[in-house]
């Protein structure tokens, strides 16, 4: 009868912990990242009675926390592509409607203002038009100065997104750290399995921590879990958590860096992190801002240096040859706060047509210089000493260095980047537009050959002569003089260069024919250089003379859309697996109330039969006693 009471406790013991366990399921049905748990009965064992041996009832084993680690790293691997993947759209949007706006982005405002230029082409004369086509050049520099600041608008808000997430990340890391250490409190894994909730709320922590960071976990033999960051570095280590920093940038504040902290010197972990939200933000920077930037500036850089080019060898209403309309900024060396040299870096633009729409970084590694592109770190070419009569020319860029450098010095080159936000117009005076060439040619009324002079072409605007008349007078049908001097070879159709304008005299000149090259005062209906100006703006001008400048920006916008698109559809995709992981995880973790009400029911029936076995040994007991006292 004590047998049979002894087994009837421990299967009521037993059965009443496994109504427990239903019971916190179900209370737990909503409870986000609960594993439901299943208590495990193991039969005690039996005693030898006679020659048989009879079963002594049941125990808990242990309370089993139902989960699937595998799937639990597939959903966090999951969460951590398609966070990466929501971000960097989010952010690529934003930056595709900037650029390709039918109203306001870049290409229709570059248009606009070529359209004018051709109008004042049409009618050099025409006050309205040169007056509009200074209001287009205004609005355009305005244009490229409004997409710069909101570039920059952008930068701010990734890098406030990227403090916020290391924020959270260090709180995050403290949380997994803290756990770690009340897993070990709770007991080593022989002791038993740990207290479950403590191992949900790690679960949820590093879910929660994949959401920002790729992470990678490691679990130990005493029941925590490490988890390393990037490209191996630490940051739970059992009970230690280590803490991310944001720094401002070695060249620029407004481009910080994600150190890591540490006992030793902090260590800038920025290019090795991906994944989750942070991830998405960093490869968005070096994949499209930086890029985009980049080519703004280029675009607008180009711009500027054409007109100027064109419109320098031209002359304005006024008499005077013309000058600059477009400022440009110049190109800016900056040298990292780490540097301990004393070497300093000048750079330059020199060749449009094999510029790159890159920042560069150049490094001193002791016995020399290198280059290497800003966004990639791709390493570039160079030629020349780096001095200033042999400076270093690489990608249409010139550099001369001076002073002493030290090892490990570097400087950001900052060729295009910040063109656009310094673009400006450098005169509102309509009669300033130099539409006409600065020189004219005429034949003179006696002349009685059949010789004809060109309008003439502007080769060197700086000659000093360029604006004194010039009189070429044959002296018989094959020689002519120049103001009298020299005896030159006549060819028809050939160049003739004086003063720094270009002529072709054609047919046959007659003994005694003048022809004259003058400055073209008042030369209110002549419209060669702003044909020239329109021209040298529809030509190419990047890409070693293949990409002109709609061109450009008409493959910024289609590279933006594109990368836009892509990381949409890349979104869409992760987001499906994401939810198909999270799925996979919840139908193996998750409470099905059906399962546990049947489970319930189930219990309570087995809960009665013990109970019903005690009662019985009770009975048997209480008859035994009622015999004994009879006797």
């Amino acid at each position: 009868m004590a047998d049979i009471l002894k087994i009837g406790l421990s299967a009521l013991l037993s059965h009443q912990r496994a109504l427990a366990a239903t019971s916190n399921n179900i209370a737990n049905a909503n409870t986000p990242g609960y594993s439901r748990q299943r208590v495990e009965l193991a039969e005690r064992s039996s005693e030898r009675l006679g020659s048989s041996f009879v079963g002594t009832g049941v125990d808990v084993e242990f309370v089993r926390r139902i989960t699937d680690d595998i799937l639990a790293g597939q959903l966090r691997n999951a969460a951590t592509e398609f966070h990466r993947s929501d971000v960097f759209s989010e952010l690529a949007s934003v930056l595709d409607n900037l650029l390709a706006d039918q109203q306001t982005g870049l290409s229709p405002t570059l248009q606009s203002f070529v359209n004018a230029m051709q109008q004042v082409a049409d009618d050099p004369g025409s006050q309205s038009s040169r007056q509009v086509f200074l209001s287009e050049a205004r609005n355009l520099a305005s244009r490229f100065n409004s997409l710069s600041g909101r570039l920059d608008e952008v930068s701010a808000e990734l890098n406030a997104r990227i403090r916020a997430s290391v924020t959270e990340i260090n709180s995050l890391g403290a949380g997994i750290a803290d756990l770690n250490r009340q897993i070990l409190a709770s007991g080593t894994p022989s002791d038993g399995a740990p207290p479950p909730e403590l191992l949900d709320q790690r679960d949820r922590l590093l879910e929660s921590l994949s959401q920002l960071i790729g992470v990678d976990t490691v679990e130990q033999s005493d029941g925590t879990v490490g988890v390393f960051i990037g490209t191996g570095q630490v940051l739970v280590l059992g009970t230690e958590s280590a803490s991310l920093a944001v720094r401002p940038g070695s060249f620029d504040p407004e481009q910080p860096n994600i150190v890591l902290e540490g006992a030793g010197p902090d260590v800038n972990v920025t290019e090795f992190l991906s994944g989750g939200s942070l991830g998405g933000g960093l490869d968005f920077r070096r994949e499209l801002l930086t890029s985009a930037r980049a080519n703004i500036g280029m675009i607008a850089l180009g711009l500027a240096q054409a007109f100027n080019t064109e419109h320098a060898n031209g002359m304005d209403l006024l008499g005077n040859l013309g000058g600059d309309l477009f400022a440009v900024p110049a190109p800016r060396a900056l040298a990292a706060a780490t540097n301990a040299g004393s070497s300093s870096v000048t750079v330059s633009v020199t060749d449009l047509g094999a510029l790159q729409p890159n920042d560069y970084q150049l490094v001193f590694d002791g016995s020399g210089y290198s280059l290497f592109r800003g966004n990639t770190g791709t390493a570039v070419a160079m030629t020349g000493s780096g001095t200033a009569v042999d400076p270093f020319l690489a990608e249409g860029i010139s550099i001369v260095v001076a002073g002493a450098p030290a090892t490990g010095d570097q400087f950001l080159l900052r060729t295009v980047s910040e063109v656009s936000s310094g673009l400006s117009v450098l005169f509102s005076d309509p009669a300033r537009i130099a539409a006409a060439a600065p020189t004219r040619t005429r034949g003179a009324l006696a002349n009685v050959g059949n010789g004809a002079v060109s309008a003439g072409q502007i080769i060197d605007v700086t000659d000093p002569g360029l604006l004194a008349t010039a009189t070429i007078e044959f002296v018989d049908a094959t020689t002519y003089s120049v103001n009298g001097a020299g005896s030159f070879a006549y060819t028809p159709g050939a160049d003739i260069d004086i003063n720094g304008t270009r002529i072709q005299i054609t047919g046959s000149p007659a003994a005694g024919d003048q022809f004259v090259i003058e400055a073209n005062a008042g030369g209110i209906g002549d419209n060669r250089n702003a044909l020239a100006i329109a021209a040298s703006l529809a030509a190419g001008i990047f890409n070693a003379g293949v990409t002109t400048l709609q061109g450009a920006a008409s493959n910024l916008v289609t590279e933006v859309g594109a990368a836009t698109a892509e990381s949409q559809n890349r979104r869409d995709a992760q987001r499906l697996l994401f939810d198909q992981a999270e799925q996979k995880l919840e139908s193996v973790r998750g409470v099905n109330l059906d399962e546990e009400a049947a489970d319930l029911v189930r219990l309570e029936q087995l809960y009665q039969a013990a109970a019903q076995t005690v009662a019985v040994a009770d009975s048997l007991f209480s008859t035994l006693l009622s015999a004994l006292g009879r006797q």
